[in-house]
């Protein structure tokens, strides 16, 4: 027999605070009410619920407003990479993610090497549109010259 409960922490497998989850009546009298993870649905958790999921959307487009501002920020933005390169423009190594976040932040933006979007490492010298992911959302385009040292 299953009942409906609302989950009041993250519970891993199962789901996020706020969440109401259909789970065996044995696994929520033994684990997860004991332990203060969920609460039977009733007309106060129903209210709960929807405070919860106001306050989520609240906080879910006051991040995506600040991503688009930083995204604003950054889109009329470039980074130069001075790297050893071969008479061919050819580089000896690569430009990386990682390389390109270190640029971007010594401009003041605070990318992690995560965010950058490039299929390959860069190995040749040029200009190059890079794609940083923001939040789920939101992304920019920066340029990024790689320039002979």
């Amino acid at each position: 027999m299953s009942i409906r409960v609302l989950l009041l922490s993250e519970v891993k497998d199962l789901g996020v605070e706020g969440d109401v989850v259909n789970v065996s009546s044995g696994h929520a009298r033994n684990y997860l009410f004991p332990r203060n993870l969920a609460a039977l649905v009733t007309p106060e958790t129903q209210k709960r619920v929807e405070k919860i999921k106001r306050e989520r959307e609240a906080t879910r487009v006051a991040e995506v407003e600040a991503a688009r501002l930083v995204a604003a920020k950054m889109s009329g933005s470039s980074c130069t990479i001075p790297v050893k390169a071969s008479e061919t423009d050819k580089l000896f190594g690569s430009v990386t993610d990682a390389d390109i976040a270190k640029a971007l932040h010594a401009q003041g933006f605070e990318v992690d090497k995560n965010q950058i979007q490039i299929e390959k490492p860069i190995k040749e010298l040029g200009v190059y549109e890079i794609q940083i992911k923001i939040h789920a959302e939101v992304s920019a385009t920066v340029k990024v010259w790689v320039v002979e040292e």
